[in-house]
């Protein structure tokens, strides 16, 4: 690919992923076993250690105060399905046109499974998968995406869950959904021991989406909410008839908050389970959200917007790492961080060579090891708007789904995924809202203010301001600019990599 027209940003960027052996810095340090976790929908505010006025996460919470706390911690896109491709490849989701919820990968994606696997790691993906159908004949199912077995949905699930095991037809698992794909880690977890293999396993959690359900114990852990919380009607799902129902919002609060507290339990019973095995010390293991707090549960949000917005409260989420034998004192890290790290950042420590394509994210041993006192390059966020017309990249037969699930859209169950093929770069394929952010500001361009009549350039100081609310555009127009070329030229690459340049 030729670089010559790419600013200092991206070239800094690419020599950062690129130039250096991933393993060099632990190259005589023992590979971790390394498990992934990720709660479906769930904002930055919704835990005890962020603050939340009722909401009982003590798991999360004694994560937090025993590990690294990443306060600044973003998901690489503002909805799921782009979030969970930049985790798997480390690459933005515009690369490879996952550009809303239900956009598949391409199968000629790198996933962070594939170079773990190759690294000797016993791999495993257990619930929400959401980058392409989970069933045998997907070019993108976790299997082709590097995974030794899964047990996986399309999309996310509730009680009582669907689930295909390695591409099999759907079966039916009775019991809370977050305990159930604990339960089947801990099975591979122990079965990768006796085979002497390192582990890498992903639980993605169906929650705490809506619809919203909770066992009976859960719930009543929040029948007290005040009266004067949460007094506003909100639309969301109905478990009964799969379409929109409006509801009153502190009623809606109880359930996803019982989501979100058996959620936290489930990942309590796996921190047990790798405390009696002796596994704990030697474990990486990585909680985050995937977006921000989604429109009907937004109550606490201490930020701008919510989820599927490129503001703060769309892309701010939990994030914390809790790994006893190199995270031997507990941390709290300011420094920015993004999902699109967390490729990078297992392979140098796995000591894999990182592909040979444009990344977004770069390692954060660095963070880990307490060297990092900022970021050295700046992190980009963009919604674009896919092509009118475009043709289809993979056959349509093979991106419909089978997992059964609540949520019926305009054409049924949300299960069925999509991704074109872009020949060419346009001008207009620039558009959409977009995001860049340093280690002080954010320029944000076209964002969903707009929709309202707001300005269409925006400029936030983050460590002054990080509701959003002062555009200092007026004020700073330099860093402004700076920022604005910055985002120009990474929207190039990303395009460039949206042709299929990279797979060539």
């Amino acid at each position: 690919m030729n670089l010559r027209w790419l600013s200092s940003f991206l070239v800094a960027a690419v020599i950062v992923v690129l130039a250096v052996p991933a393993g060099a810095a632990t190259a005589a340090a023992p590979r971790p076993n390394i498990v992934l976790l990720m709660g479906d929908d769930h904002g930055w505010d919704e835990t005890g250690y962020n603050g939340h006025p009722y909401l009982k996460t003590p798991v999360l919470d004694e994560m937090a105060r025993g590990g690294l706390r990443l306060d600044r911690f973003y998901s690489g896109g503002s909805s799921c399905s782009p979030t969970r491709g930049t985790v798997m490849t480390g690459r933005h989701h515009n690369r490879y046109g996952i550009f809303n919820p239900g956009w598949s990968l391409r199968p000629e994606e790198i996933s962070v499974a594939h170079l773990l696997r190759r690294a000797g790691y016993a791999t495993a993906h257990f619930g929400k998968w959401h980058l392409g159908p989970v069933k045998a004949a997907s070019p993108t199912n976790p299997g082709a995406m590097g995974f030794d077995t899964w047990l996986s949905h399309d999309n996310f699930f509730e009680l009582n869950p669907w689930f295909s095991r390695d591409g099999g037809p759907p079966q039916q698992f009775r019991g809370e959904s977050s305990e159930l794909v604990v339960a089947e880690a801990l099975r591979f977890i122990d079965r990768a021991q006796r085979e002497k293999r390192p582990f890498f396993v992903v639980v993605w959690f169906g929650s705490p989406h809506e619809p919203y359900s909770g066992l009976p114990a859960d719930l009543a852990l929040y029948d007290g909410l005040p009266a004067g919380f949460g007094t506003r009607e909100v639309k969301l799902t109905s478990n009964e008839t799969g379409r929109n129902v409006t509801r009153l919002q502190r009623e809606v609060l109880r359930e996803r908050f019982a989501e979100i507290t058996a959620m936290d339990r489930a990942i309590g019973q796996l921190r047990s389970h790798l405390g009696r095995t002796g596994l704990r010390a030697d474990t990486l293991l990585w909680y985050c959200g995937d977006n921000g707090t989604p429109p009907e549960a937004v109550a606490t949000v201490p930020f701008r917007a919510q989820k599927g917005a490129i503001y703060e409260g769309g892309i701010r989420v939990p994030g914390v790492i809790e790994w006893p034998a190199r995270i031997a004192r507990p941390r709290a890290s300011d420094v920015n961080a993004v999902t699109s790290d967390i490729l990078p950042t297992l392979c140098e420590l796995a000591g894999q060579p990182l592909p040979a394509r444009p990344l977004d994210g770069l390692s954060l041993v660095p963070l880990l090891e307490g060297r990092m006192v900022e970021r050295p390059t700046p992190i980009a966020f963009w919604n674009a708007r896919p092509r009118a017309g475009a043709k289809p990249y993979l056959d349509p037969e093979l991106q419909k789904g089978t997992t059964p699930l609540a949520k019926l859209g305009p054409d049924g169950a949300t299960r069925n995924f999509q991704n074109v093929i872009y020949p060419d770069v346009r001008e207009e394929d620039y558009a959409g809202p977009r995001a860049i952010v340093d280690n002080r500001f954010k320029l944000v361009l076209d964002g969903e203010a707009r929709r309202s009549g707001g300005p269409s350039r925006e400029l936030f100081d983050l460590r002054a301001d990080p509701a959003e609310q002062r555009n200092l555009i007026a004020t700073h127009a330099a860093e402004a600019e700076r920022l604005e070329r910055q985002l120009r030229n990474w929207q190039t690459s990303v395009l460039n990599s949206l042709t299929g340049a990279d797979y060539r």
